[in-house]
């Protein structure tokens, strides 16, 4: 496993297929903060509640600043149905070699009811307009996990 992205590295480039039938990079962000989040499995209810959980909260992110991608091991084919059934405002990305999620050390050994397996670690990086990790969050949780990262970022103002 890839050692963990820490504020300071150089988020690794990538290039994936998106939703819509494109490519999408980290180039196509040069010179803005981009919020990169890595999710299990497109249309199952925690993955859901975090896609949606982005998707109201894109107006506010976008005013502060920052563009959002999600990137998941699914087949583009159904990445199209995720975005069109939740009408997903933001790119989805086709990781099926895991590779851009190895890279971001968000593929790895997790453990369910006991049971230890290799698979997609629900994490969060951000990156800011150089190119460099400005938040590196692994294990994240699917609920509240937006508003969670607005606090962490100090985006909502009391």
């Amino acid at each position: 496993m890839t050692e963990r992205l820490v504020t300071g590295d150089v988020a690794p480039a990538f290039s994936l297929p998106n939703a819509t039938g494109g490519t999408t990079s980290l180039a196509d962000f040069a010179g803005r903060n981009l919020i990169v989040f890595f999710y299990p499995a497109a249309m199952t209810p925690g993955c859901t509640k975090q896609a949606c959980d982005f998707r109201d909260s894109m107006a506010f992110l976008q005013a502060a600043g920052y563009a959002v991608v999600g990137i998941s091991p699914d087949p583009v084919a159904k990445l199209e149905k995720f975005l069109a059934r939740d009408e997903l405002s933001y790119p989805l990305l086709s990781d099926e070699d895991h590779a851009v999620a190895l890279a971001y050390a968000a593929w790895g050994e997790k453990k369910n009811y006991g049971k230890v397996y290799e698979g997609l670690i629900r994490s969060t990086i951000v990156i800011d307009g150089a190119a460099k990790v400005a938040v590196a969050q692994y294990n994240v949780r699917a609920t509240g996990h937006v508003a969670k990262l607005r606090r962490d970022l100090k985006l909502d103002v009391a």
